[in-house]
Order: C-alpha cells, then sequence, then structure tokens
C-alpha cells in the first residue's frame, strides 16, 4: 500500500493532513524561517539550508528571500539557479528545473490540484501534477506556473503571465493565459 506521501509525488488522490505530510510542511516551514532570516552577505549559510531543503540542486543555486517551499524536498534545480525575491514553489510534485534558470520577483511555480468536482474537493482530498522548467529559462516577475506544464529550453515567460499549457522551447509567451509571442533564434541574440 502507497503512502499518502507517494501517492502525492504520483499525482494520485492524496490526503494532505496525513501526519507523516503535515510534518514535512512543517520543517518546510521551519526552513524557510530559518532560510529567510539570514543576512545578504551569508552566501555559504544560504546555499547550505537549501542543500538541507531542496530535493537537488547543482552549483551555485541562489534565491533572493522571501521564498516559500510547500514541501522543499520535491524541488530540483541544476547549475547557476537564481530566484528574485518573493518566491512560492508549491512543490506536491516534484518541480525539475534545468541550468541556467532565472526567476523575476514573485514567481510562483504550483504543482497542486483540487477537484474541480465540489463534492470532491469539499472531501479534502487534493492530487497534482509535476512541473519541468528547461535549461537557460527566464520566468518573468510575477508570473505564475500552473500544474502540468513544461517550458522548453531557453524559453521566456513574460511578467505576469498565467502559463497554463506546455511552452516550447525558445519562444517567448505571454498574457493571461499565455500564448506564444515570439520564436527566438537558436543562438538567443533576438
Amino acid at each position: 500500500m502507497q503512502s499518502e506521501y507517494e501517492k502525492m509525488i504520483n499525482g494520485a488522490p492524496y490526503r494532505p493532513l496525513d501526519p507523516d505530510l503535515c510534518e514535512l510542511r512543517r520543517k518546510a516551514r521551519v526552513f524557510a524561517r530559518a532560510y529567510n532570516a539570514t543576512e545578504t552577505g551569508d552566501a555559504e549559510m544560504r546555499e547550505s539550508l537549501l542543500r538541507g531543503i531542496l530535493g537537488s540542486c547543482g552549483k551555485s543555486p541562489y534565491i533572493e528571500p522571501v521564498f516559500r517551499p510547500d514541501y522543499g524536498c520535491n524541488v530540483h534545480v541544476g547549475d547557476d539557479f537564481y530566484a528574485n525575491f518573493d518566491c512560492v514553489m508549491l512543490d506536491a510534485c516534484p518541480i525539475r528545473i534545468g541550468d541556467r534558470v532565472m526567476l523575476g520577483p514573485g514567481v510562483h511555480i504550483y504543482t497542486a490540484c483540487h477537484p474541480i468536482d465540489a463534492r470532491k474537493r469539499s472531501s479534502g482530498v487534493e492530487f497534482g501534477m509535476p512541473v519541468t522548467i528547461g535549461s537557460d529559462v527566464w520566468l518573468g516577475g510575477r508570473c505564475i506556473i500552473n500544474p502540468g506544464v513544461t517550458i522548453g529550453d531557453q524559453a521566456v515567460v513574460a511578467s505576469g503571465a498565467v502559463v497554463t499549457k506546455d511552452v516550447p522551447p525558445h519562444c517567448v509567451v505571454a498574457g493571461v493565459p499565455a500564448r506564444i509571442i515570439k520564436r527566438l533564434r537558436m543562438d538567443m541574440e533576438s
């Protein structure tokens, strides 16, 4: 029989009030308080804390406080990851981010979902869908990445966009919901 955590990360319906899940979220909140209280110049401490809570991270990860993960352990970032102030990552399912990705201020990435049917929703059951972000991606300030989305390599998401569908590589998306507004040349000189 699968644990509620196993159900959660596999996208199956799960009960978020399960004691083990509550404890994981509590640990993430403790981490967030410690991380967000660090001093600006304490890069070593920040990196050590990130490596202690994130599922995995490459070289030189940097997140400006305030950072708010839901679990943290389901977030995986590549080399040279940067997130500006006020980043939220609701990581019920895995969030996988490639190398050299930059997040503007206030970016939110969601994997947690609730049933559309009110009866199912009121039962307290939730589910999730993973988010995958390729390498060399830039997410503009205050954009929202919804559950189940994949963003291709070298894509750009404009500030304030709400991404509800996959974004192909080498393009710029903008708007609510986000739509392709420009295709980029492969050499990124556009």
